[in-house]
This record gives C-alpha cells, structure tokens and sequence, in this order.
C-alpha cells in the first residue's frame, strides 16, 4: 500500500537554502577541495519502481516518444531500444529539493524536442521553495526554469489528477497550468518563458481533503486540476478556440472556453456531486470523457461515475460501467486509443480489495467490459496474465485467499495510456510500479493479454539507511520507505523479494554486527506485529523479535560488534537493551526516550546516543548511558553519527542546522569531546569505506557543504582534503538520510535519495589512489573560436545566461575549456552541461565526459544561473585555453 510519504525530506528544512560559488579552498582556510578531481560513474541499485507515478504522457505526433512523472522522484523519458525510463530530473540540487515532485507534465506535439514538467512537492511549508514549470527543448537532457509565485504539490492529495499543465497542440508557444491553493488558472505565450495568471477564469476551486488539518497538507484547496484543448477548434499557428478545464470543485467541475481563453463558463448541464479526475478529448468523434470521484485521490474515494459530453450538441450521457450503487470507488485512469477512438478505458483508481479494476469499451461507452470479473465469488476469471519475473519482489510474499490474488493487477491507479500509435501497448501506473502490456487488444479478441512490469530505469524510492557488511553474500542492505528494504547480493539486479518475516510497510533504521556481519537487525514501521526483526544468515532470512510494551514505530536499532546483544530506541517508549535476540527487553537509564543509538564497531559492550546536543554513552552493553561533557554540538535532533569500524572510541558526528551549530565533528575518545572539522561548513550524514591505496585511515564520504559547494564528498586522509565526486547533473535534491562507502571496494559509495532510490558511485580511479591534486590537466584544443553569450532572464539580483561556444577551426577538438572575468563581480550559483569552477570573477567551464569532442564548425552550450549586484555587464573576452575568442 502506498503510503503518504511526509517524509524524510522534510528533515532538509533545516539545513536552509544553498548557494555560493566553489572556490578552490574552503573560505575559512580549513579543509582543502577539489572539485569534481575524480570522474564517477552513477547508477541505481536495481529495485525497479517502488513508489506512486500518477502520470504517464506519450507524445501525440512522434512515436516511441512518451514521459512518466513521479510524486518526489522527478520526470523520465522513455527509451524505447532498450525498454527502459531515464531519468531527467537527476540535476535537481539541494537547495531546490521540492522541484523532484512533479505535479504535471506536457510533451510538445507540435515539436516534439519540448517537454515541460511542473515541479514543487508541498504546497504548505515543509516544501522551503515556491514551485515552478521547468522548460526543456531537448527533451529532458537539459533544462530552464520559470519560478512561480506559488507552491505546487507533487506529493499533496490530489496529485493523480490531471494533467494540469497542457500545450496548444496549435500554437504551442501557449501553455496553461492550473494552480492549487486558490491560485488559479495561469497562461504563458512564450513557451513556459513567463506565466502570468488569467485574471477572468470564475473559479479556483474549493475541494479539500481534511479542512481540520492544522497541518495544511490535506486542508489545501486543490484547486485547478486538468487542462484540455479540442485541437479541431484551431489550425496551425493560431491558438486552439476551445479549451476545458477541470476545477476541484463539486457543483462546478469543469469550464469552457471557446474564444481561445478570453472568456469562461461553465459547462452547462453538468454533472454535481463529484470532482472531475481527468478530462479527455476525442476531437474526432466530438467527445469529451470525464472520470469523476467523491475524493480527490490518490488514496481515497468511495463513488463515482463516468460521463460523456458531445462537444457539438452539448448532451452529457453517463456511460459508467457500474451503477452507482455498486461502486465502492471513484473513476480515473482515463485513456482513448487515439488509432480507434471510440476505444475508451478507465480505471477504479481507489478499489483497494480486493484489486483495482480497469475497464474497456469499444463503443464510446455504450458497453464495457472489465480487466476481472466473478466467475462464483469469490473466484476470479481475469482477462490478462501477470508477469513479474523482471520483479518478483512485487508479490509482495503474499498469499491472500481469494478473491484477492497476487501480484495485485494494481492499486492507486490514477495514470493509464494507450499508446497513440500503437493500439497493443498501454501503460498504467500504481502506488508501487509501472506496468505495461504490449498486446492489449486481445481484450478484445478473447484470450489473454498479458501485464508485466515496464519500469525498469524508473526508481522511486525514499531511503532511510544504508549498510554495506565488509563480508558474506549482501553487498548493501537498504531501509525504504513504503516496500521495507532489500537485500542486494548483485547492485545490477533485482533482488527477489523485499525484507520479510516480518514485512514493515517502512524500515527506519538497521544495523549488522561489525565484527560477524551474518548477524543483522532492522527496525521499523507496521500497521500491526512487531516492529523489529533478527538475521542470522546475512539478512537471506529473518525472523521476528518480541516488542516491548509502547512500541509505536522502528526507531532506531544498533548491534554490538560481536552480536551478542541489541539497543534499541523505538518510537513510542524509551531506549532499551537485550541480549540474544529480542525476546525479553529491559529499559536502558541515563538516556531520553527518542536518542539516535549506534554501537562502538569493536567493544561489543560500548553504545552510543545522541538527543538535543546530548551525547551519550554506555559500557556496559546498554544498560546504563551517561551524559558526555562534550560541548558545540548541534542542538536539534537532525544528527547521524556513526562509529569507525576497527578502532575503538573513534566516532564521526553530522548534522545540525542553518541557524546554529551545523557540520562534521569527530572524536577519538569515545564521544567525550568533539573537533569540529573547521573545513565542512554543513554536513548531514557521515560514512566509511575502503581505505585508498597507502592510506592508514578508511574513506570518509559525506552529503555536505564543502567550500561553498553542496556536494557528495570524499576524503582519503581522514577529513583533511575533499573532493566532490558528484557533480551538477548528479544531484538527485535531498541526500541527508544515509550515506556508507563499502568496505570491499575502493571509491564505491552508497547514496540515499528521498525518491531516486540508492545511488552508488563507482571511482574511475582504479588504482585506489588518495585524493591529493588528482585533477589531470586541462584540455588544450587549438584553433579558431566563437562565443555567444545571451541573458535569457534577468531579475532583481539574479539572471540566467546561455553560452554558445563554436568550433570555427579546421579540426576537432578533443575537450575544451573556455575561461573569462565578470566585469560587475557576478557569481555563478548553478551551471549545467559543463563542469565549472569560479574563483573571484574568473570563471573556466570545462567539458562533461558526453560534450568534450566538437567537430569542426560545430557548437556546444551550456547555460547557467548566476547573481549580480548594481549592473550585471556581460564579459566581453572568453579565451579557449590560450586562444582568444570572438564574441559574437
């Protein structure tokens, strides 16, 4: 069941906004940077899906060409060479961590190189940002950024509906959005450029899930929530004259207008009582379906009903599949396949038991039929077969009696698409996966079509915590949210199954024993049954521990080196202590109900904990704590610290806040007293791996603010010098839950992302060498050259630039770096298809290992945004190694 994830995210408040520019040095004159010295290569660890994707979008004019967006994970682009998804929103920095939830996207039919996404994840505060429409004209490779004056809820109630931002498929330089919150409707005429709201549009709706949330998450009114143009109204290059659009509103779901938005009315005639989920034209047969819910989704609704609207007589018909009374769910999912319009299917997005159901007319509604039906309850005929071979673990291990079945056809189903070009394939997405067919039309035909997974390069998971045991069959062990955690044996892989036995519906914290890491433990979240669980065989099997009394929720859990005994710090009661595994526990003193617990990697009798600034520690295996003297230490509680594997007492502390006691701190005395590394300006977690060639001391990595940069960073000399090892295109928003390097494999380290799954980042430093100046030398390519540079944007302190860089020469270079000086001080904040470094008004932009080779009369750009103060005159030199350029 797919949760709402309120998340680990909003942990990032803390840490405040982002910016600066890196300079070589950290400004204090600490710790010494290098950034981007060592080249990485990023991949997911292979789960495969693991969260909500409420929007799927083909493209209508080219073929192959379709985008799905996730609720916190970002957009991705189809490949369809390799049926896989890329992902497009991996650049998303720190800072901007809300733009990962994607509340809307549109793919440009008119020119299908465009692709926009609507991007910001709550619309109350936990999201710091306000949202904004992100623009691309390469189709997600790269993008620019349109700031709106409101929040947009990717992860709010509500966010299957859709789709809310739409192009005129006849003039696409306009685009409309609607907007949550009472904002209304929003336009733009240059290409998602600027928007401005539309000022006559009669209503910004009224729906809320839960007007007692104090919260503001389920009390946000969610406003305007599709857009849809009748393309038959309009010819090439004038804007399309009709155009509706649905509202969250219950007696007045959907206006119109038909003088190209200068005027608006509601649609006469209309249905009330419901909150129109989708609105989907088949211009050719002058119809407008409507899938209506008694909620907005995604995970509730008790009724609903499907209507049809003719566009030219202005009838509604209802064409629902079932009577009202025997729905027990609201409608969305609504697709027509564009080849056979009067081909119309529609999902029971909120039927949770015993499966979702979709369903299939041929007619334009006048007769249905259904994906399952009884045949004598509670027996099940279905019309397709499940395949997940390529995702086992989607079973969910379960074996429920029927008529539930497993795998389920699907849950939260509020994206479902027929191909346009292709009758035979459709897509559908749940609370946990994308699934596909490629030969639906034997619904039709009689036989069998057959569901299978179609999420592979998709990865939507929040990740809580990470380890990686220096020995047995698991290289990575994973807490998640949602699906528990997995076992990872092969990162290139799926593994099989989920942790089970029991299954937390979300893992919050695990731990193995350092010194025999066959002994595992995880802790977590369950609706009911126990909330920790025991492996005595490397995590391949577990069995479930006994809950002492109060227990609400995971905590945290730490093993002692030797596995012969367990702290935990479950929510809902206060520390506690066993040994053996779990089944009598005995309240540990001296500590606070709440404290983060971890175990010192050598004396199985040493634990460690830290709650509000306190840092706290037990020799006698947990069952007594005593406050440290130590002092400067964050005061809040957004801290991880973790204790070095082979040495006794030596203890790495991260966390903290903007607006006080924030960074890296280490002991070496078991935690009573701390140095605080005068180099990290903020760091938010802290891990260890394989120690490089020659070094005494193991690999320290990081999600910190390094010399102004935000970054994931390494260090081989125990935090003396960093290096960044990410880059601007590897970002992936939020990275404070967890971070680990692994013990058997030098360079290699493990991400957490809150919607991207686990990152890993593989060193093309293959000999296992320290970080000491290993930048290489700069490309030296020779001959003629041209520079474009353009302000795309300007306002009040900060601007956005694009720079054309043209090979005028007679042959190709092989690299590149192109270096000039702001005459007014201006600072670059982000810059994206180039690497980068600025130090005072010097800038070089340096290739990235896909643009270094540019042929002879041939460009390459990359853009950026940037700050200035009192004028922001553009550079007026720009040299390409020694070569001087001409500007143009």
């Amino acid at each position: 069941m797919r949760r709402t994830r309120i998340l680990t995210a909003v942990l990032a408040l803390a840490a405040g906004l982002l910016a600066g520019t890196p300079p070589a040095l950290a400004a204090d004159g600490g710790a010494k940077v290098e950034l981007a010295a060592d080249t990485y290569t990023w991949k997911n660890a292979r789960i495969d899906g693991g969260g909500f994707v409420p929007g799927i979008v083909f493209n209508r004019s080219e073929k192959n060409l379709a985008f799905a967006r996730t609720d916190i994970g970002g957009a991705y682009r189809w490949q369809e060479s390799t049926k896989t998804w890329t992902p497009l929103l991996d650049s998303v920095g720190w800072d901007e961590w809300g733009h990962t939830g994607v509340v809307s996207l549109a793919s440009d039919s008119v020119d299908p190189n465009k692709v926009y996404a609507a991007v910001g994840t709550y619309t109350n505060s936990w999201d710091p940002t306000n949202g904004a429409v992100l623009r691309s004209s390469d189709r997600g490779a790269s993008w620019q950024k349109a700031d709106l004056p409101f929040k947009l809820g990717g992860n709010m109630p509500g966010r299957g509906m859709g789709e809310r931002l739409a192009i005129d498929p006849n003039k696409d330089s306009v685009l409309y959005l609607g907007a949550p919150s009472g904002k209304g409707l929003w336009r733009s005429t240059d290409s998602g450029a600027t928007w401005s709201q539309v000022g006559n549009f009669p209503n910004v709706g009224n729906y809320v899930q839960d007007p007692s949330d104090t919260s503001g998450y389920a009390s946000d009114n969610q406003g305007i929530v599709w857009v849809t143009f009748d393309e038959s109204t309009g010819t090439s290059g004038t804007a399309t004259r009709t155009i509706y659009v649905g509202v969250a509103d219950k007696d007045n779901a959907v206006y119109r207008s038909t003088d190209a938005g200068a005027t608006w009315t509601r649609l006469a005639g209309q249905p009330t009582g419901y909150l129109a989920h989708k609105g989907v034209l088949d211009a050719k047969n002058g119809c407008l379906y409507l899938a209506y819910s008694d909620k907005g989704g995604p995970y509730d609704g008790g009724k609903g009903r499907l209507w049809r609207y003719a566009t030219a007589s202005g009838t509604w018909t209802d064409i629902s599949p079932v009577a009202e009374a025997d729905t027990y769910y609201g409608f969305s999912g609504l697709t027509v396949d564009r080849q056979h319009p009067g081909t119309v299917m529609t999902t029971a997005y909120s039927s949770w038991w015993p499966d979702t159901q979709i369903f299939r007319s041929t007619d334009s509604g006048g007769t249905w039929t259904k994906a399952w039906d009884y045949t004598s309850y509670p027996t099940r005929s279905n019309r397709y077969t499940m395949d997940v071979s390529s995702s086992p673990w989607l079973t969910f291990n379960a074996n429920p009696s029927p008529p539930e079945q497993a795998p389920k056809l699907g849950w939260m189903t509020e994206s479902l698409e027929i191909d346009p070009f292709n009758s035979d394939r459709m897509m559908y997405g749940t609370g946990a996966t994308l699934y596909g067919t490629e030969d639906l039309t034997k619904w039709d035909s009689g036989g069998r079509f057959t569901v299978k997974p179609m999420v592979q390069g998709l990865e939507e998971t929040a990740v809580n915590d990470l380890a990686s045991p220096p020995s047995g069959g698991a290289q990575l062990f994973s807490a998640l949210g949602d699906i528990g955690g997995f076992r990872h044996t092969d990162l290139t892989k799926v593994p099989s199954m989920m942790f089970t036995s029991p299954a937390f519906t979300t893992t919050t914290s695990l731990d193995f024993a350092e010194a025999n890491p066959n002994t595992v433990v995880r802790v977590g979240n369950l609706d009911s049954g126990p909330h920790i669980a025991f492996s005595t065989d490397n995590g391949a099997n577990w069995f479930a521990g006994t809950d002492p009394s109060g227990v609400s929720g995971g905590g945290t859990a730490a093993a002692a080196s030797d596995g012969s005994r367990f702290v935990w710090s479950p929510a809902g009661t206060g520390v506690q202590y066993t040994t053996g595994f779990g089944s009598s526990w005995a309240a540990s003193s001296g500590i606070p109900s709440g404290a983060t617990v971890e175990s010192d990697r050598v004396d199985p009798k040493t634990f460690y904990g830290f709650k509000s600034g306190k840092f706290y520690v037990s020799s006698d295996g947990g069952t007594t704590f005593s406050a440290s003297s130590a002092t400067g230490l964050p005061s809040g509680d957004s801290v991880r610290f973790k204790a070095l594997p082979g040495v006794k007492g030596d203890i790495w502390l991260a966390g903290g806040a903007s607006d006080g006691a924030y960074g890296l701190w280490h002991s070496t005395d078991g935690g009573a007293s701390f140095t605080k590394l005068s180099g990290v300006e903020q760091a938010d977690t802290i891990g260890f791996g394989k120690a490089a060639t020659g070094a005494s001391y193991q690999t320290l990595y990081t999600s910190a603010k390094i010399g102004g940069v935000r970054g994931i960073f390494r260090s081989t000399d125990k935090g003396a010098t960093w290096t960044r090892i990410n880059d601007d295109a590897h970002q992936w928003g939020w990275t404070g839950g967890a971070i680990t390097g692994d013990p058997r494999v030098y360079g290699r380290v493990y991400v957490s992302t809150n919607g991207r799954g686990v990152m890993y980042g593989d060193t093309s430093d293959t000999s296992g060498g320290g970080d000491n100046g290993g930048g290489g030398t700069d490309p030296t390519p020779t001959g003629d050259c041209t520079v474009t540079y353009k302000i795309t944007n300007q306002w009040a302190g900060g601007f956005q630039a694009d720079v054309q860089l043209t090979n005028t020469g007679a042959s190709a270079w092989s690299g590149w770096s192109l270096g000039w000086t702001f005459a007014d001080g201006q600072k670059i904040t982000q810059l994206w298809n180039a690497d980068h470094t600025q130090s005072g008004a010097a800038v070089t932009a340096k290739n990235v290992s896909w643009n270094g080779t540019v042929a002879a009369n041939s460009s390459v750009g990359f853009g950026f945004t940037g700050s200035w103060s009192g004028a922001n005159t553009k550079p007026t030199s720009f040299k390409l190694g020694d070569q001087t350029c001409t500007v143009a």
